[in-house]
C-alpha cells in the first residue's frame, strides 16, 4: 500500500469510507418513510371521518324509514277513516230504533279504533277551528268566504281535518277562508 492510496480524497470516490455515507442515506430514508406515514395516517383518519358520516346517514336513514314506512298506507287509510264519519254524521241522533242505534255505536267503535291504530303507528290528526288564523303548512283552502266581519286569512269553515305522521305532513286540512276583512293579527285603523 502506498501513501497515495491512504491518503486519496473521498471526492474521487476511490477509497471512501462507506460508514460516512450511510448517515445521509439513513436520513434520506428517514424522511421517506415520516412521509409516507403522515400521508397514510391523514388517509386512515379521512377514512374514519367517512365511516363516521355514513354509519350517522345510515342511522338517520333506517329511522326515517321506520317513521315514514307506513306513509302511503296511512294515506290510503284516511279515506276510510273519512268515509266512518260520513256514516256517523248521516245518521240521525234522536232516532229511536234500536237497530240503527246498534249500527251507529258499531260504526263508532270502529271509527274510534282505527284512529287509534292510527296514532299508535305516529298519524295524528289536525283539527283546525274557526278562527283559527290560516296556516298554508297545515291547511288548504279550498274556498273564499266573503265577509268584511271577520280578518282576512281566517278559518272560518272545516271541510275535512288533516293528518300529520310523525311530525310530517300526510294531508292537510281542507278549510275556507275568510275574506273581506283587516289581515288577521292587524287591528281596523280607527282614525279615519
Amino acid at each position: 500500500m502506498s501513501n497515495t492510496d491512504v491518503n486519496e480524497t473521498p471526492e474521487t470516490g476511490e477509497g471512501a469510507d462507506p460508514a460516512a455515507s450511510a448517515p445521509a442515506e439513513a436520513a434520506d430514508e428517514t424522511a421517506r418513510l415520516q412521509a409516507e406515514n403522515a400521508e397514510l395516517k391523514d388517509r386512515m383518519l379521512r377514512t374514519l371521518a367517512e365511516m363516521e358520516n355514513l354509519r350517522k346517514r345510515t342511522e338517520r336513514e333506517v329511522a326515517d324509514s321506520r317513521a315514514y314506512a307506513v306513509t302511503s298506507f296511512a294515506r290510503d287509510l284516511l279515506s276510510v277513516a273519512d268515509n266512518l264519519e260520513r256514516a256517523l254524521a248521516a245518521v240521525p241522533a234522536d232516532d229511536e230504533d234500536p237497530a240503527l242505534k246498534a249500527l251507529k255505536e258499531g260504526v263508532s267503535l270502529t271509527d274510534r279504533e282505527l284512529h287509534s291504530v292510527l296514532a299508535k303507528h305516529g298519524v295524528a290528526r289536525i283539527e283546525p277551528q274557526p278562527g283559527e288564523k290560516f296556516d298554508p303548512n297545515l291547511h288548504q283552502a279550498m274556498f273564499e268566504v266573503p265577509d268584511p266581519a271577520q280578518p282576512t286569512g281566517v278559518i272560518v269553515q272545516v271541510v275535512q281535518a288533516g293528518f300529520t305522521i310523525s311530525g310530517r305532513l300526510l294531508r292537510p286540512a281542507l278549510v275556507g277562508v275568510s275574506k273581506g276583512g283587516p289581515k288577521a293579527g292587524e287591528g281596523v285603523d280607527r282614525k279615519a
